[in-house]
Formats: C-alpha cells, structure tokens, sequence
C-alpha cells in the first residue's frame, strides 16, 4: 500500500467493468461493500463512492477511443490503517495528477474547463499517485481510515 511494510491485510477484493458508465451502479455497490465491511461512517461511505466513481467514470469516458471497448478495474485493499483503491486500465496514458491545481476562487466562467473531478479526489483521498505500467495506467488512491 504504502512504503512501510502493510500491516495484517483486513480486506481485499476487486471488480473489472467495462467502460459503459451504465455500469456505475455496480460500482457504487462495491465501493458500498467495501466501506461496509470496513465498518465506516456513512459520511466517509459517501464520500469514497463520490471519490471512485469520479475517478471511474474518467476512465470510462476518456480512457478508450470512441466506439472502443475496454475494461476498468478496481482493486480494494486495506488493513486496519488505510484503505487502498487502484484503478487500473490499459486506455490512452494519461496522468490526472500532472493537471495543475484548479484555482476554485475563479467564477465558473473565469476558470479553464476540466480538473475539477481531480480536485475532488485530490480533496476526498489523503493521496492520489499514477504510474504507467506498461500498456496500464494505474491510479491509485489512499486514505487514512
């Protein structure tokens, strides 16, 4: 999860959806399964689908060419800790955390359109960090639990 050596893993499990963003409701049931057995709060519950599925649907919508098919997965891990999310896909490269920091003092129609979604994962996760594997982009978010 983290450079220090992962304490007694709690939970593990994962998902692989296409990218249709018909299937964020499968999503939302995961990352809702997640938290539960977790024992989360319903505000941080809240919080974490609004986190993953704005990170998802990105993917979903921007990863692929038009008219391309191709699969998301999300990986759940975390021991007592931290809760760990990767979403992985084999899309287009792309690195969310290399956009600028969204200037949220601009008026809607002053400020550049785009980042946004990154600045709510950015203010909901206590980290966020990308890598290319590969053919893989992986996105991974944490947040202290």
């Amino acid at each position: 999860m983290t450079d220090k050596k992962l304490q007694a893993t709690r939970l593990q499990r994962s998902i692989t959806l296409p990218n249709d963003v018909s299937t964020i409701s499968q999503l939302n049931e995961f990352v809702d399964s997640v938290c539960e057995a977790l024992d989360l709060d319903m505000g941080m519950v809240m919080k974490m689908n609004l986190a993953i599925e704005e990170a998802v649907v990105n993917v979903m919508d921007y990863a692929y060419p038009e008219g391309t098919s191709g699969d998301v997965s999300i990986s759940a891990v975390a021991d007592d800790e931290q809760l760990e999310f990767t979403i992985t896909d084999s899309g287009t490269p792309f690195d969310p955390t290399a956009k600028t920091e969204v200037d949220v003092t601009l008026s809607a129609e002053e400020r550049q359109i785009g980042g946004l979604g990154i600045h709510l994962v950015r203010q909901i996760m206590d980290s966020v960090s990308y890598e290319r594997n590969g053919e893989y982009n992986i996105l991974t978010l944490r947040k202290h639990i």
